[in-house]
């Protein structure tokens, strides 16, 4: 499988990894960590010589029950970003996460190479067009509701089947409309319990009929820290963990903080595999 990222054919045969960005205050883990320019350029430098192929820069936080950010308000924290990121490193892969049609315009519009939507077209209506218009790479999310809302949101008949009748749908609708590279990402932790978290995690493997990319993102998540009852900050040994267990299960892409340990798990797996 290859996406075409601002005409450069990435191959994700060999799984990638995306490193995370929040430019927001509020962040389960890492809000507020970029006090500065420097201090952000800093920290974008060490994900790409780590191995990161991805950054994914975040200003709305979609923790549950986050609070409410504008457009006005997330495009201020956002495109100043995109714009040092781009001066700085100059061949940056970005990827946008927002739900928001204005805020993708006008990002890819100033460099940027992909959008991240965590409801898949679903919050805002103009969003899927946009991005055909774009013809950039999209990632799309399942969730229900909001991230205010989600959580109260956890019932459903089957899960797995659930989530890949939802994107079922969803890739008809971005497909008719004419955006091409789609990738598919379950949605840990949005409108999922604790234990849900696991039953998709476990039959993760089943996403392979959907024939899309498959992004995972689980990194110092709740279903980690508190299972091993512990805090975010004291998470990156169960988020390895359950990265390797994505990746067997067919990970194209992880969503990550910690980068450097993401791809030993890449390699790692990619080294078990070749010996079978």
């Amino acid at each position: 499988m290859t996406i075409n990222c601002k005409g450069q054919l990435i191959d994700l045969s060999t799984p990638k990894v995306m490193g995370i960005l929040n430019m927001t205050p509020d962040s389960f883990y890492d809000g507020g960590a970029h006090k500065n320019e420097k201090e952000m350029l800093l920290a974008v430098e060490k994900m790409l010589k780590d191995g990161a192929t991805f950054i994914d820069i975040g200003a709305y936080s979609s923790r549950p029950n986050a609070d409410h950010v504008s457009e006005i308000e997330e495009l201020n924290r956002i495109l100043p970003v995109v714009k040092s990121l781009l001066k700085t490193f100059p061949d940056i892969l970005l990827s946008i996460d927002t739900f928001r049609s204005e805020v993708a315009k006008q990002c890819i519009e100033a460099g940027a190479a992909m959008v991240n939507d965590i409801s898949a077209g679903k919050l805002d209506a103009n969003i899927l067009q946009t991005v055909a218009n774009l013809h950039v790479p999209y990632i799309m999310m399942h969730m229900r509701g909001t991230p205010k809302t989600m959580q109260q949101l956890t019932e459903y008949n089957n899960l797995t089947k659930d989530v890949l009748f939802y994107f079922s749908e969803r890739i008809a609708a971005a497909k008719a409309l004419g955006i091409i590279d789609i990738i598919v990402d379950p949605g840990f932790g949005f409108a999922k319990t604790l234990e849900q978290n696991f039953e998709l995690l476990n039959q993760l493997e089943l996403f392979k009929m959907i024939e899309k990319p498959l992004l995972v993102g689980v990194s110092r998540k709740s279903m980690i820290y508190k299972t091993l009852e512990t805090t975010a900050d004291k998470a990156l040994n169960g988020t390895s963990v359950l990265n390797t267990v994505a990746l067997q299960k067919g990970a194209s892409i992880l969503r990550v903080h910690d980068v450097k340990e993401a791809m030993e798990c890449v390699k790692l797996t990619e080294a078990l595999i070749a010996g079978c």
